[in-house]
């Protein structure tokens, strides 16, 4: 796992209101926050956590950062990002929603580029219950254990965590991929992270429609995730024809056609908009042999019997 009791953390943009609250709760749960950015209060400190100007000059004063979880607005995020990787930071977590895609791009771009992890935007971020908060989760929703949970909605990832909590099914992780049209990491690089991860047996995806995501999660988990999934699509009772983004849909749509239909169906294929349903995601994991909970209270009993026919 890339994220321990000892990742050193920073916040920037921690003058932002939402910040300036979970910061505080970040530390209070243990999490090794050592320094603040904010543009024009270097110098000062916020809830005992030092603030400095750029990260280059925290990182100077505090030593190694690790990871860095972003609260600045919008149209500030890409060059908070940037800033952190030129700073050596390769671990990100971005809770801003609503950056702008081109900004995305050229993020997903430099990522990919230096090898940096990015969360979001517009997620509440990551838990590893007892060691480590990055961002927004409500904490005393978790406990430690061993079910993985990958989700695409923030606060159904809180919610599936309470009731698995409650079922007395602990999590290795929670992570919220992000909300956004355009994604830093993927529900497949998140697999693959859960896959080699000593801690999970057991690895929950929540989808919601939209995109084509959770199709490639499921092609990817057949191929190449050899622990048990379990599956959930938000958004099944939505009316239909209704998505997510227009544009978005059709976009995933095509790429995805492009590979696994164009070449029986022809070019008609691109007009098949079934792609980003709640209905095509769930046939999808049924197809790959992932059980698919109708409703989130029915998850914990599929983990239970995973778990069951496992050992």
């Amino acid at each position: 796992m890339q994220f321990t009791a000892d990742t050193k953390v920073l916040i920037h943009g921690i003058a932002e209101p939402l910040a300036a609250t979970h910061s505080i709760l970040m530390k209070a749960y243990g999490t090794e926050v050592v320094a603040g950015v904010s543009p024009g209060l270097g110098g000062s400190e916020r809830d005992g956590i030092p603030v400095y100007d750029l990260v280059e000059v925290a990182i100077k004063e505090v030593g190694p950062i690790d990871a860095a979880v972003i609260f600045v607005k919008p149209y500030l995020v890409l060059d908070a990002a940037l800033e952190a990787i030129a700073a050596g930071i390769r671990r990100l977590a971005i809770v801003t929603e609503g950056m702008p895609p081109m900004d995305m791009v050229k993020l997903i771009r430099k990522a990919d580029a230096t090898e940096t992890l990015v969360i979001g935007p517009s997620s509440p971020g990551l838990i590893i219950p007892g060691d480590i908060l990055l961002g927004t989760h409500p904490a005393e929703f978790y406990t430690p254990g061993s079910v993985g949970l990958i989700s695409r909605c923030g606060t159904l990832t809180y919610e599936i965590a309470l009731s698995l909590t409650e079922a007395g099914l602990g999590q290795s992780i929670g992570v919220s991929i992000g909300g956004d049209g355009i994604l830093g990491s993927s529900f497949a690089q998140w697999l693959q992270i859960l896959d080699e991860d000593d801690r999970t047996e057991v690895i929950v995806i929540v989808g919601e429609i939209g995109g084509s995501g959770e199709e490639a999660a499921a092609e990817y988990v057949a191929e190449a995730i050899d622990k048990p999934v379990i599956a959930y699509v938000a958004g099944r009772h939505v009316p239909k024809g209704r998505r997510l983004g227009h544009a978005g849909a059709i976009a995933a749509n095509l790429s995805y056609k492009t590979e696994k239909k164009l070449k029986q169906a022809g070019n008609t294929a691109l007009f098949d908009l079934d792609i980003g349903t709640a209905e095509h995601k769930i046939e999808a994991f049924k197809n790959a042999g992932i059980p698919v909970a109708e409703r989130p209270s029915e998850i914990s009993k599929l983990v239970k019997k995973a778990l069951k026919d496992g050992k």
